[in-house]
């Protein structure tokens, strides 16, 4: 039994397809193929099928990928056993996520590992809600957030609260509603309004601001980067639905927190379980959620901001 074919099955598990395998391995979709066959040699067993153009694992490749995952939690297990044997977690971990999350995550995360024998490689990533957790097959711990606890798709991966974040309503600073301390969905309804594309966590309390208030809004524009939404919202085009901790507000914007529907995005680290049983990658996983817990603790001890 050899860990490279376990680890292959794995992969085709995760990924779905032998294309994207080879996508991800950097190998041609005729050399995995190929690394299949020779893996139903060596198990003396069927391993993958044809599913119309695809293939998909028989019940014995998905129980060999199954038992990959604790092949490599194990591994994963004895590498951290023998760090600290040596004194100090070391090694490269690679993060990827959401560039709202990262730009208050990342600076005091490389601030606490440099000059350590940590090396954290950072990789922004501004995908639908439910692609997070397939980047976690490329990276060691990805960012990602979602209105409910968990992020869908996160299944057979280990998922850690990093923080929750506040989502205020964002409105230009002569709009009439910009001076209130709080605003209604009712007062949002047939509002223009500046969203993101649908399947990303916020365009989730779009929905639930139409529901409470009985109408609709009129969505102008989708845009995934923060900043060109609040230009946007700043330029009187709209309004729309900014995170607390990292908008930056201009002096043509207001905040203004949402009264009457749930608005805040869970901030989640998705990992692979074997991923998390080395010291280097736990170590990173611990400092961020220092750091989020911090920028959570300063929301609460303080009010929301207004300029």
């Amino acid at each position: 039994m050899e860990l490279r074919h376990l680890e292959l099955l794995r992969e085709l598990a995760d990924r779905g397809t032998v294309t994207a395998v080879a996508e991800a391995t950097y190998r041609s979709p005729s050399a995995v193929s190929q690394q299949l066959r020779s893996a139903e040699r060596a198990f003396g067993t069927r391993l993958v099928e044809p599913d119309g153009r695809r293939l998909r694992l028989t019940a014995a490749g998905r129980l060999l990928a199954e038992g990959a995952v604790d092949v490599a939690t194990t591994l994963a297990h004895l590498q951290r056993d023998l760090d600290h044997l040596q004194g100090a977690p070391s090694g490269v971990v690679r993060v990827a996520g959401l560039p709202s999350a990262m730009e208050f995550l990342t600076p005091g995360l490389l601030t606490r590992f440099a000059g350590t024998a940590i090396d954290v490689r950072l990789t922004d990533e501004d995908v639908a809600e439910t692609d997070f957790a397939r980047r976690a097959s490329d990276h060691d711990i990805v960012i990602g957030h979602s209105l409910a606890a968990s992020p869908a798709g996160a299944e057979g991966l280990e998922v850690t609260l990093v923080a929750l974040e506040p989502l205020d309503v964002a409105l230009p600073a002569r709009h009439p509603l910009a001076g209130r301390d709080s605003v209604a969905a009712a007062d949002l309804a047939g509002e223009r309004w500046i969203g993101v594309p649908e399947g990303f966590p916020f365009d989730t309390v779009r929905l639930a601001i139409e529901t409470q208030a009985g109408r609709q809004l009129d969505v102008v524009q989708r845009i995934r980067d923060n900043r060109v939404v609040e230009a946007l919202v700043a330029a009187g085009l709209g309004c729309a639905l900014l995170p607390r901790f990292t908008t930056r507000v201009r002096p043509d914007v207001r905040l203004v927190p949402l009264a009457d529907v749930r608005s805040r995005r869970s901030i989640v680290a998705l990992s692979r379980p074997d991923r998390l049983e080395r010291a280097a990658t736990r170590a990173v996983l611990d400092a961020l959620v220092r750091i989020g817990g911090a920028a959570g603790a300063a929301v609460v001890d303080g009010p929301a901001p207004t300029s």
